[in-house]
């Protein structure tokens, strides 16, 4: 495996890099303070993305997507995961799982979210079932053409931006070796569809301006049409999207490390106590040392799944690994440049009290640290008949 970039992942990094400092830095703290991205600046971000080629980086050239393999894409993302969540998120990057839409679909959905003309959602999560997905009490029931689904989902992201939810629902159960288990079936509901309302959902401490909401379905009355894959095969279309979702939160961790990082070493250099700089004594050299070592190990494990993913050999236990072990380190990172910085680390002056809040959130979403240790066990004791 040789993972030192090509001129054109070279020319990748540097233009988003740019693209972030120049775009994005300068509303982080209008973001925090506010708690929402004005909607011109989030536009102008969607537009120029669009114009640089970085929006829909990670869908197939064929259907009008930048065409990134996801190696490249991995370096994309970290350079992107160093600015605020809410900003970034307008570098619009769709959910892989629309890929399984059929023609029809493709043209009403895949295409125009690809272009920029529709946004989508995720809606998997409910207030009874975050990590238990066969847990969910939401359900679609068929009835003649349609399909009327009913339940609620919560800390759904950016759904108040979005055109239409890709929702994930119950629709009967099935006997397996284990018992009945719920078949889970996927559907595309557009935000304005009779029956379907999304709220405003909870304050967040962790990616202020980046919202979550609540969608309550009531007698939601969706054609048959919109079945996205196989109905019962929804499970199946979840796992293929969260290995990707995983390696991508886990690479953003190690941009925004790297960012908390080269801040606490300029200010180790030119912050001085006792006649010297700070970094020059153990108690904060150490700390250094160590971050950088675990920044640099977290990236090879995002760089390495994925390798694997553009090699059609990435497991689940690729992506739990990178996934836990970056977001891991991002809290161990961003909690020793709080110490670094001393009283003005936790200062809003400052990005670094926002790196060390934002950090929390990695460790739950797209699977909790939990759940990535359960993965990587399973996959471990699996072959040994356990």
């Amino acid at each position: 495996m040789d993972f030192a970039p090509t001129t054109e992942q070279e020319l990748v990094v540097d233009s988003v890099r740019k693209f972030v400092e120049q775009e994005c830095y300068p509303h982080e703290q209008e973001v925090e303070r506010t708690e929402t991205v004005p909607a011109e600046v989030g536009e102008a971000i969607r537009r120029k993305a669009i114009e640089n080629g970085f929006y829909a980086a990670n869908m197939p050239a064929e259907l009008g997507g930048g065409g990134l393999d996801t190696l490249t894409m991995t370096m994309m993302e970290r350079e992107l995961g160093r600015t605020s969540f809410a900003l970034q998120a307008f570098v619009h990057r769709p959910s892989n799982i629309l890929r399984a839409c059929n023609d029809e679909q493709a043209e009403r959905y895949l295409h125009p979210t690809i272009r920029g003309e529709r946004m989508d959602c995720l809606a998997m999560t409910e207030p009874g079932a975050g990590s238990d997905l066969r847990g969910m009490k939401t359900t679609a029931v068929r009835d003649g053409g349609d399909w009327v689904i009913n339940g609620t989902k919560h800390f759904i992201s950016h759904a108040d931006l979005a055109d239409y939810t890709v929702l994930f629902a119950a629709t009967g159960e099935e006997e397996t070796p284990r018992g009945k288990r719920k078949k889970i079936t996927t559907f595309l509901v557009d935000h304005d569809t009779p029956g379907l309302e999304v709220r405003e959902g909870y304050r967040s401490v962790s990616h202020r301006g980046y919202h979550n909401c609540i969608l309550n379905f009531d007698d939601c009355r969706v054609p048959a049409r919109q079945v996205l894959g196989e109905e019962g095969a929804g499970f199946d279309l979840a796992n293929t999207w969260l290995s990707a979702s995983r390696l991508t939160v886990g690479t953003m961790c190690v941009g925004r490390a790297r960012r908390a990082h080269e801040m606490s070493v300029e200010w180790s250099a030119s912050r001085k106590q006792f006649g010297q700089p700070i970094g020059r004594f153990q108690g904060t050299g150490f700390k250094l040392a160590d971050m950088a070592t675990e920044i640099e190990a977290a990236e090879m494990l995002c760089l390495r799944a994925a390798w694997l993913h553009d090699q059609g050999r990435m497991s689940d236990q690729d992506a739990a690994m990178a996934k836990l072990f970056a977001s891991e380190m991002l809290a161990r990172v961003t909690d020793n440049a709080v110490q670094i910085y001393g009283g003005m680390g936790l200062m809003d002056e400052l990005p670094i009290e926002r790196f060390w809040r934002d950090a929390r959130l990695e460790r739950i979403w797209d699977g909790t640290s939990e759940i990535q240790r359960h993965i990587i066990a399973r996959s471990l004791l699996r072959p040994h008949g356990a």
